[in-house]
């Protein structure tokens, strides 16, 4: 299939793991697509946390594209702790990356997309649709994630813009590898955050469902979640 052919499309955390696999499915698909990181591996770095930064990334993305017709927003962190444990630092981190940074990246591309009629596609999670132990901040700030490309959907749909999001659960991902359950923390807790089939989809399986959502197959698609966590959930 070549439904990103002619199509510049924008991938943040495209140095490994969803990222990575969503700009390969991209581009595989015929997309020109522009990667983003804050560690070495993709086109442009760029800490989407920082407003100054997310600004300069896109305009010299459009200065040397000319163009956004899909945003990919994949990059985040992922930590566990006792909810009671957790300091404010680690709160305000993952809230800041994950949730202001998609916030961010949004602000800064939306502009662009209503002159492309183009789409977003953010990265939730499982998290913030079911009950994951440890994960507080994380659960909040893909919660947020997912109510704010609600609302965004809302918004600009009159304009020709579509926002959705997609929730990985059980993806073996670097991020997912470097998950440990907090220091005395009860195994069983995590039974309903598991996938009903083992072992753990690669993230090819997650990028499969963002390039449908970015593409025209999914037009008539907006403001919607779609699961992909091998029926944890179910």
């Amino acid at each position: 299939m070549k439904r990103f052919e002619n199509k510049v499309a924008l991938v943040t955390g495209a140095a490994s793991g969803i990222g990575k696999a969503t700009a390969a499915r991209l581009a595989e698909e015929g997309a020109t697509v522009a990667t983003i990181d804050i560690t070495e591996g993709a086109d442009f770095r760029c800490d989407i946390s920082d407003e100054a930064e997310v600004a300069a990334t896109v305009t010299a993305i459009l200065a040397r594209f000319d163009r956004l017709d899909v945003v990919c927003n994949v990059a985040g962190v992922l930590r566990a702790d006792h909810t009671h444990e957790l300091s404010l630092e680690n709160w305000n981190r993952i809230i800041r990356v994950n949730l202001t940074g998609t916030f961010l990246m949004c602000r800064a591309t939306l502009p662009h997309l209503v002159k492309t009629k183009g789409n977003l596609v953010n990265t939730s999670s499982t998290a913030a649709l079911g009950s994951h132990p440890w994960m507080a901040a994380y659960a909040a700030s893909k919660g947020g994630i997912l109510s704010m490309t609600r609302s965004i959907a809302v918004e600009y749909a009159k304009q020709g813009v579509r926002a959705n999001c997609v929730c990985p659960g059980g993806v073996a991902t670097p991020l997912h590898a470097q998950f440990r359950m907090p220091r005395g923390a009860d195994p069983e807790l995590l039974r309903g955050a598991l996938p009903l089939t083992m072992p753990y989809a690669g993230p090819e399986h997650a990028a499969s469902v963002i390039a449908f959502l970015a593409s025209d197959d999914a037009r008539y698609i907006n403001g919607v979640e779609i699961r992909a966590d091998g029926g944890a959930l179910s």
